[in-house]
């Protein structure tokens, strides 16, 4: 792993992946990259509608709206970054077989295409967060941290998740499973403080869930672009100090864990294809 992107010759090969795959991802599409923006657009007005216009999970400020639309842009690159990177590998298995590269690359280059996506939607966010009413201040400057961790995150969990895809495809729709129980586990569609006052095995609901490092970052980003006196991150929840470092821990394990297994198994993949 320590060998490939500083190397000249599988920068070119990253960066000729990523033209790639973007291009062929909205290929034969009438309204092409638009739809990277009118998904999450279109996600947003359908949870706003349900369940912050008629079933209230809001936290009362006029910055939830933007609160909302961030989280759900955030959201959805985790899962497609995820199931791209799941799948990559199968995907470009007739380039494994005839380019000798450090095999990891695949997996880099699909989510990238997920990053460039990310990218475009938080300039939309911003836009219209701009146009109603959001002030920003310096902590906006600390939002790429929080992007860099989630984009970790899901690198890791890719790793893992595609070496297991090589033998078994019935891991994607086990992930798709697992996917829907985070979503509905984290405060993405209602605020943190909507858990508040529930506890589990008598510890706060909200303190056990910002021990989810997704959590984590999709909170920070939050607080930190769009709204800090209303959105609470892990490090206002958690009252032990040990706590707050667990989403980190997480993170670096998951990286650790999943470059470990990849590693191990990334020799075969061209004769398990």
């Amino acid at each position: 792993m320590k060998k490939g992107l500083l190397d000249k010759k599988n920068r070119v090969l990253l960066y000729e992946l990523v033209k790639t795959d973007f291009k062929l991802r909205y290929q034969g599409s009438f309204l092409g990259i638009l739809w990277s923006v009118l998904k999450p657009l279109l996600l947003f007005a359908v949870m706003y509608t349900v369940f912050v216009r008629f079933l209230k999970f809001t936290d009362g400020t006029p910055q939830y709206p933007m609160v909302l639309l961030l989280g759900i842009a955030l959201w959805g690159f985790f899962t497609e970054a995820t199931n791209v990177g799941m799948k990559s590998v199968v995907d470009r298995g007739d380039i494994l077989r005839k380019i000798n590269f450090p095999k990891y690359i695949i997996i880099l280059s699909a989510m990238m295409s997920s990053l460039i996506s990310l990218s475009i939607n938080l300039v939309v966010v911003i836009v219209i967060a701009s146009l109603t009413g959001v002030q920003f201040t310096a902590l906006a400057l600390l939002t790429p941290l929080s992007i860099l961790q989630l984009f970790l995150l899901a690198f890791g969990l890719a790793l893992f998740l595609s070496t297991l895809y090589v033998k078994f495809r019935d891991i994607s729709h086990i992930w798709e499973v697992v996917l829907q129980i985070l979503f509905y586990s984290m405060p993405i569609f209602y605020p943190l403080t909507l858990v508040a006052s529930y506890k589990i095995f008598g510890i706060e609901a909200q303190q056990l869930m910002m021990l989810n490092p997704i959590a984590q970052t999709i909170q920070d980003a939050r607080h930190n672009l769009i709204s800090p006196n209303t959105v609470p991150t892990t490090w206002s929840v958690q009252d032990n100090i040990w706590a707050m470092f667990i989403p980190i821990v997480l993170t670096i394990f998951i990286i650790t864990v999943g470059a470990i297994y990849f590693a191990r198994n990334s020799k075969k993949f061209a004769e398990n294809l």
